[in-house]
């Protein structure tokens, strides 16, 4: 299984950027993702490839507002050009927050036709938009893409093969539980993963609650050949949090 690391979680942590790149190869992670685009080249130079990038900004004035359209339409054109020239699989977006009047089937239809708008495109480049699964508990008060049953609601209204869902487990873990049988029912939907430990986004060790090797495992017989992408924040040393994380994901995939 493919493992990817996202980068913010990972600098500036007392190794430097060189380091931190060079040693994750050499552990044996294939990508990183959501590293800035002025960094692509010097991970590109590492043996890395770009997993996953920034589709559009923001998180809460995402895709479920209609005026936010033609400024999102602009940015992800403009990425899924810089996801061409770096041969990045995917672009992640974000259904944006709740807000006062809007229903969630409402939600869901403006999400779905925004993305309706790009998904040509998306398709053309080879590109893949994943909308990104947060929880609204914990860490993005309103946000609606929160649940997964309504993100495969969109998933299925836009119709499109590069338009998919980033399942994050950490996220999914907060807001409904019940991983595997997810996974296992919904992986058409799924284009993408991340991980973290829960509570306190840290390690994928025993001091939380998701016990990652079954999960792994179930994922790995959806035939899912996408990246498992390591989005934690290190306790202690990254390097060997890193390590750790890729042992047991390769130790729990087979």
């Amino acid at each position: 299984m493919k493992q990817s690391f996202s980068w913010w979680c990972f600098q500036n942590r007392g190794v430097d950027d060189a380091t931190l790149l060079k040693q994750a190869r050499e552990i044996g992670y294939s990508a990183v993702e959501l590293i800035p685009a002025d960094k692509f080249d010097a991970a590109l130079d590492a043996g890395l490839t770009i997993a996953s990038h920034v589709g559009h900004e923001s998180i809460s004035a995402g895709l479920n507002d209609p005026a936010n359209h033609d400024r999102i339409e602009r940015e992800i054109l403009e990425n899924i050009k810089l996801a061409s020239k770096y041969s990045i699989p995917n672009l992640v977006v974000f259904s944006g927050d709740r807000r006062a009047g809007l229903s969630e089937a409402g939600g869901s239809e403006f999400t779905a036709a925004g993305l309706r708008r790009m998904a040509g495109a998306a398709e053309d480049a080879g590109v893949t938009l994943i909308l990104e699964f947060l929880n609204s508990k914990v860490d993005h008060p309103g946000y609606q893409a929160d649940r997964m049953p309504w993100i495969a609601g969109v998933i299925e209204a836009v119709g499109s093969p590069n338009v998919k869902a980033l399942y994050d487990i950490y996220h999914a873990q907060i807001m409904e539980g019940d991983l595997i049988r997810t996974i296992r029912a919904q992986h058409k939907y799924i284009g993408h993963y991340h991980t973290a430990g829960n509570p306190g986004r840290n390690d994928l060790d025993d001091t939380q609650e998701i016990f990652y090797p079954p999960i792994f495992r179930a994922i790995a017989e959806t035939g899912y050949d996408g990246y498992i992408g390591h989005e934690f924040i290190p306790k202690a040393d990254p390097l060997a949090a890193l390590k750790a994380a890729y042992d047991l994901t390769e130790s729990s995939s087979h």
